[in-house]
């Protein structure tokens, strides 16, 4: 079942930068940003309700998870409105996605390993290397 939701978990996201770039082209950028933070939050809400009221169950938080919570939309927000002004601006998103996806699978890595101390093994360091080789040559590629 995990792999079945990280599947549908990827054809959403790859959709959601399709559809920001379709959109680019005819909203201003911070303003598409904020409609679809909207749309999100709306849908985030329903669901939650929905589950509140199935299982009548009481919500379980403390400080430090609303503070990372909030830091994550911090940075999905500007991820948002910088995707639409790079998308504006004509580049593919044939381009586009594959850089800001695999220039986030370098942070996240790093992240885990350097910070969290996350252990890789030295076949996935191969892989993230791989990757990293990957994105370099896909950049090099579009700016030619």
């Amino acid at each position: 079942m995990t792999y079945l939701l990280i599947a549908v978990a990827a054809i959403m996201f790859g959709l959601y930068n399709v559809f920001i770039k379709l959109s680019s082209d005819h909203i201003q950028a911070v303003f598409g940003a904020v409609v679809l933070q909207f749309v999100a939050a709306f849908m985030g809400l329903a669901w939650l309700l929905y589950l509140q009221t199935a299982q009548a169950g009481p919500l379980q938080f403390n400080s430090r998870g609303l503070a990372l919570a909030a830091l994550a939309g911090v940075a999905i927000g500007l991820v948002e409105i910088l995707t639409f002004f790079v998308y504006g601006r004509g580049l593919p998103v044939a381009v586009g996605n594959p850089l800001i996806i695999g220039g986030s699978l370098l942070v996240t890595t790093g992240v885990g390993v350097l910070l969290l101390r996350e252990a890789l093994s030295p076949l996935q360091l191969a892989a993230v290397a791989l990757i990293a080789v990957g994105i370099a040559l896909f950049a090099w590629a579009a700016a030619r």
